[in-house]
């Protein structure tokens, strides 16, 4: 907890509490329209398009020693295309559709720039424990966002929980000259690779990112029928997500707390077995006291997973990529939570809440033993040598092996 971390954090809050909040502002804002819920729903895809869209692009853009005005400059579009929204709700939908789209592309690379930055505000050895506290903050602002923007769009306008957003936005646009204007790392250490084909030797890393996060997005998403199957009331679903958060800050607290034996890639397979493991059982216990159960533990497991996919890119990744990286990590685990609502609404319609659940959790496990494969069988060019560099070390790096032994 030093002033550049603690200053780090007031940033990092300005400009993540307007994305976790996003989506349900959007549904608020035009709601009274007639048909308004879809087209709240159509916002606020549009709005994940543009995450998923603007966070590779920005981010495999993002040069170490010029980072703070490539952040600034997305950060400011950002905050400019939420004001919009909060000052033209009346608005064509095709307009609000745009803004929609450059508040989610702007500062897509926002996160992954941020994350490189506090890693580089911290001694190497300290790293994962910086990690664990971004961790924490992150399910911290998803815990809070949602209550915000809800007694603000009932309680005074639905147009002020935007109008907050772009000014938190514009408000960590200001704080990013608190911060470094970059981070270390050398260009030449990429050997004149390609970024695009230095980020596809990272693609198990983020299959793994994205097929945590959708199972648990569908478990999310199908809750509130799950409860209505087992004669539950709806009204438990806040509650249970809640759970969820607090636990997901739980378990990254104590995996900063000390290091972990085994490899990164055994530790993230094991948590994803485990994290599928509870739930498979939410989708199939009676009582509403079980679920608070297996969804705290559920919540703590995820943590884990997040945490050693962010470290597996520090391993995989020069540092000079890193930003890049974190980008399109930050690109695939939205495009795992699209994915995941597009599945649950399919399913509903044909099969019982608990067998949406159990596919999903299936769907997850295959994609986690696709990754499980992809990190443990170097690909063929690696495995024969071409592609130049040090086939011995980019191979050992692959694997997943600490040289340190710290994790």
């Amino acid at each position: 907890m030093t002033g550049g971390v603690l200053r780090w954090g007031a940033v990092a809050v300005g400009a993540r509490m307007p994305v976790a909040g996003a989506p349900l502002a959007l549904v608020f804002l035009v709601r009274e329209r007639p048909g308004g819920y879809a087209l709240g729903a159509v916002l606020a895809a549009v709005y994940v398009v543009g995450e998923i869209v603007g966070a590779p692009l920005l981010g495999m853009r993002m040069r170490a020693e010029r980072a703070r005005p490539q952040l600034a400059a997305g950060l400011a579009v950002g905050a400019v295309a939420f004001l919009g929204l909060g000052v033209l709700p009346g608005a064509h939908p095709v307009v609000l559709g745009g803004f929609a789209f450059f508040a989610g592309a702007a500062p897509a690379a926002a996160p992954g720039g941020l994350r490189a930055l506090l890693t580089g505000l911290v001694p190497e050895k300290a790293v994962a424990q910086a990690l664990s506290v971004e961790s924490m903050l992150t399910f911290g602002v998803w815990a809070v966002a949602p209550a915000v923007v809800t007694g603000l769009a009932l309680g005074a306008s639905p147009a002020l929980p935007l109008l907050l957003a772009g000014g938190l936005m514009a408000s960590a646009v200001a704080g990013l000259w608190m911060l470094p204007a970059g981070w270390q790392a050398d260009t030449d250490d990429r050997g004149g690779e390609p970024m695009a084909r230095i980020l596809v030797r990272a693609w198990p890393i983020f299959v793994t990112g994205a097929a945590g996060l959708s199972m648990l997005a569908l478990a999310e998403l199908v809750l509130p029928a799950l409860l209505e199957q087992r004669g539950i009331g709806v009204g438990w679903a806040g509650p249970l997500l809640a759970v969820l958060a607090v636990g997901s800050a739980v378990g990254s607290f104590v995996y900063g707390l000390r290091t972990w034996t085994g490899r990164l890639r055994t530790q993230s397979m094991v948590l994803m077995f485990a994290l599928s493991g509870c739930l498979a059982v939410v989708a199939v216990v009676p009582g509403v006291a079980w679920m608070f159960a297996v969804l705290g533990v559920a919540g703590v497991l995820q943590a884990g997973v997040m945490l050693t996919r962010n470290l597996s890119l520090r391993e995989v990744l020069p540092p000079s990529a890193l930003a890049a990286g974190y980008s399109v990590m930050y690109a695939a685990v939205g495009a795992g939570y699209a994915a995941s609502g597009s599945l649950a609404g399919g399913l509903l319609s044909v099969v019982s809440p608990s067998t949406a659940v159990l596919a999903g959790v299936g769907l997850g496990l295959v994609l986690t033993v696709i990754a499980a494969l992809g990190e443990v069988r170097p690909p063929a060019e690696e495995r024969l040598g071409s592609g130049g560099g040090d086939v011995a070390e980019r191979t050992a790096v692959r694997g997943g092996g600490d040289p340190e032994r710290r994790l």
